[in-house]
């Protein structure tokens, strides 16, 4: 994995290229442009906020704020998962002809989606102020939320990307786990919405530990729960490490599967 991460050093001008190049080519010729990168999320808590609370009777203080804080990580999750699922198998023309790297396809992916969770803070932060949050020194915790997840979506994507190349139902699959994975975290309900009895399994899942701390650092403008932290940053670990050795398993084969 050392050699891997030294490799990628190597060939990051290629990688800075390639972000580069996604986020000036998702919106290109469309009218509103780079704006999209603010009004995709602008739009979901639209519809959330105005079904939850309203419709389904969910009773959480600031509730706008409380959705957006959550919904933003989770966005840069699943969008990263998406993208890099197909990332292989759309570059096969890169893959099959030259060498680099093919690490940095998904890793490409995962960081151009980064990019676009870390631009919507500018209307994240505002948008806090605005509605009275009084933002505190933990929000220097941060970089480490952030880490922790960026380093479990990455896990994520190097092990679909691979795996995409060898069955290509994993995209379709991962669509629907993706779905099923955002009722079970804590993003359009409070934990406490959940029986006393589930919560013990729900917290199992690491996006707990990583939505709930955002919140707090965002939000409550406390510490994380360092515990629940910890959890997930295991499982994040665990995640990348599982993730490197299937796609070093599957690189192998890339150019004959393609």
């Amino acid at each position: 994995m050392f050699t891997e991460v030294k490799e990628i050093f190597n060939y990051r001008h290629m990688l800075i290229s390639m972000v580069q190049r996604e986020l000036r080519s998702r919106y290109k010729g469309s009218f509103l442009g780079f704006l999209w990168t603010f009004v995709n999320p602008l739009l979901q808590l639209a519809v959330y906020a105005t079904v939850f609370p309203y419709i389904l009777r969910v009773q959480q203080e600031n509730y706008a704020m409380f959705l957006f804080v959550g919904l933003l990580p989770w966005i840069f999750f699943t969008s990263s998962l998406q993208n890099a699922t197909t990332s292989i198998l759309n570059s096969s023309n890169l893959v099959t002809k030259i060498y680099f790297p093919r690490i940095i396809l998904p890793l490409s992916s995962v960081c151009t989606n980064l990019m676009n969770y870390i631009y919507s803070l500018v209307i994240v932060i505002p948008a806090l102020l605005i509605t009275g949050i009084e933002l505190t020194w933990n929000l220097l915790w941060f970089l480490l939320v952030l880490s922790i997840e960026f380093l479990f979506v990455l896990g994520f994507a190097l092990a679909l990307s691979a795996l995409h190349v060898k069955f290509r139902d994993v995209a379709h699959i991962i669509g629907i786990i993706t779905f099923c994975w955002f009722y079970v975290t804590p993003i359009v309900f409070p934990m406490n919405i959940f029986p006393e009895s589930m919560q013990k399994y729900i917290e199992l899942n690491p996006m707990v530990g990583i939505i709930e701390a955002f919140r707090d650092i965002f939000l409550f403008g406390q510490q994380p729960n360092f515990g629940e932290l910890a959890y997930s940053t295991m499982i994040a670990v665990i995640t990348l490490v599982i993730g490197f050795l299937i796609f070093k398993k599957f690189e192998k084969t890339f150019a004959e599967d393609l």
